[in-house]
């Protein structure tokens, strides 16, 4: 049982449009609070796009997340999961980027993981690009490789953009890769689909023994047998989940960088993040949220429930 300093605070308490936002109206702890040492789950802001390629934004996402997150309520409502209940969860707050310098910002998000790390939180990020996820990576996989079960259109497998920039929203994995933080064998990507320069990226992947689900194959197969393909591959070692909201079909995810027609609708998009339980996650990211392109606030609304789906099952995967 949780730690009741960690129960989210209730909209029968105080209305949803008010007080101070914090993910899913969970007390904030910053990492020199004396508290840290109790939470198990952090749920933590990564305001940055400095590896955006096209269309920027993403920098935003996270507080517009934490405002769509305080519709999340205490219990899931498909699998009665009450994961504040399980485990101490908190908002941890956001690495404080450098807007100027990518390479300083990634160091500053892997000194900030690397501090969750050490006192044993199992992060839960809001994004920023995908370029966030190479720096979390590093400081997560000090013990090893990871496996890795990545929802997107895109593979972000390519080798450089601009004749050489080897850091951008479209390389984290590949550079994951080379680093040894990732293991490539334990990977599969779900969703990917969309026009193209070429096919570097999935040679790459071919080359290394990373599995590829293009869109066609994921609704011909459908969810449930993807998602058991994704276990068996990942296995029972700790796996890292990054979840692109640009998996999801524009129609319903308008508000990210890059758009793919053709993806799923919000309901098989939180059913694969529920199909995650048993899977050993070490951490869990959901990138790529944009507020310019969605005045509605929708897709941080479907952003804030996928991280929800996902927060669930890491409790479940604390616990047993």
């Amino acid at each position: 049982m949780s730690d009741p300093f960690f129960t989210p605070v209730s909209g029968f308490d105080l209305p949803r449009f008010a007080g101070v936002p914090t993910f899913m109206r969970l007390p904030h702890v910053p990492l020199d609070d004396p508290k840290l040492s109790e939470v198990q789950i952090g749920l933590i802001g990564t305001p940055w796009d400095g590896g955006t390629t096209n269309r920027p934004g993403p920098r935003h996402g996270p507080r517009q997340l934490r405002d769509m997150s305080t519709m999340i309520r205490a219990q899931n409502g498909a699998t009665g999961v009450r994961p504040f209940e399980m485990v101490n969860c908190a908002d941890l707050g956001d690495v404080a980027p450098n807007p100027a310098d990518l390479q300083d910002s990634m160091d500053r998000i892997t000194a900030f993981y690397s501090k969750v790390y050490t006192a044993g939180i199992v992060p839960l990020t809001a994004g920023g690009d995908h370029l966030c996820s190479l720096p979390i990576l590093r400081a997560l996989a000090k013990d090893g490789p990871l496996g890795m079960i990545h929802f997107d259109s895109h593979t972000d497998l390519f080798h450089s953009y601009f004749d050489g920039t080897m850091y951008t929203h479209g390389t984290p994995f590949r550079r994951a890769i080379e680093e040894g933080l990732l293991d490539p064998k334990r990977v599969i990507q779900i969703g990917i689909r969309g026009t193209a320069y070429d096919f570097e990226d999935r040679d790459f992947a071919k080359s290394v023994g990373i599995t590829i689900i293009p869109i066609e194959e994921f609704h011909a197969r459908g969810a449930d047998d993807v998602m058991a393909q994704a276990k068996d591959i990942v296995g029972t070692h700790p796996t890292y989940v990054s979840y692109d909201i640009d998996f999801v079909d524009p129609a319903f995810a308008p508000g990210t960088g890059t758009p793919e027609v053709g993806g799923p609708n919000s309901f098989t998009a939180l059913q694969v993040a529920r199909l995650l339980e048993g899977v050993n996650i070490a951490g869990a990211d959901l990138v790529e949220v944009s507020p310019p392109f969605d005045a509605s606030g929708n897709t941080a609304y479907l952003g804030a429930s996928l991280m929800f789906e996902m927060l669930c099952n890491m409790a479940q995967s604390i616990v047993r």
